[in-house]
């Protein structure tokens, strides 16, 4: 190594070592001097947040849509999930290939410690119109369960959503049921989550 080099290379981190540079820090929100705490107070995530991490990653996706007649549709594609907002919410960005194009959605879902209800959000360049669900019962820790909630008052179709973890968090099993008149239940689409390896960036 040449002298030059020598040069070039220690001096730099010797002024670094004798400046006492340390990597800046990120300060935490003092909820004391927050004006806003008053009325607006944070809330900390709690078990389902939890249990929401086990989804980030990269996901191949399986989708199979059930019609009243016919055989069933099936349709790739690939989802990636994100924790947002420090924890307090799932994003997830779903992109669909099919022989009539692509298509993509978005769902972002969050959970309430006070009430231990989830609540998710649902759009996708396929409609306009946004869908909104919710728990009726607490988390119990194994399973998400939510149901239709339409937005304005209206009366629209009922159904159901039921979200599991399988295969050790490797696979992640979301099946949604419309809900008849008569409260029974049939499986209108199914999508089967499979973890892909860690990409690079």
């Amino acid at each position: 190594m040449t002298r030059l080099l020598l040069i070039v290379l220690f001096f730099p981190l010797a002024a670094c070592l004798l400046s006492g540079v340390a990597p800046a820090q990120e300060k935490k929100p003092d909820d004391k001097k927050d004006p806003l705490n008053s009325f607006e107070p944070r809330s900390k995530p709690g078990a389902g947040h939890q249990f929401l991490e086990a989804f980030v990653g990269d996901w191949e996706v399986a989708k199979t849509f059930h019609p009243r007649t016919g055989d069933p549709v099936r349709v790739k594609g690939t989802c990636r999930q994100t924790m947002i907002q420090d924890g307090r919410f799932l994003q997830s960005d779903f992109v669909f290939q099919a022989d009539t194009g692509k298509t993509t959605g978005m769902g972002l879902i969050g959970f309430e410690p006070e009430s231990g209800f989830f609540t998710s959000v649902w759009i996708d360049s396929r409609q306009t119109r946004m869908s909104a669900r919710q728990s009726e019962e607490k988390f119990n820790g194994k399973e998400i369960v939510l149901f239709s909630k339409e937005l304005g008052g209206k009366a629209g179709r009922k159904s159901r959503t039921v979200t599991r973890l399988e295969d050790e968090g490797k696979k992640i099993v979301h099946r949604q049921f419309g809900i008849n008149s008569d409260g029974t239940e049939r499986l209108v689409m199914e999508l089967v989550l499979t973890k892909t390896a860690a990409r690079k960036e």
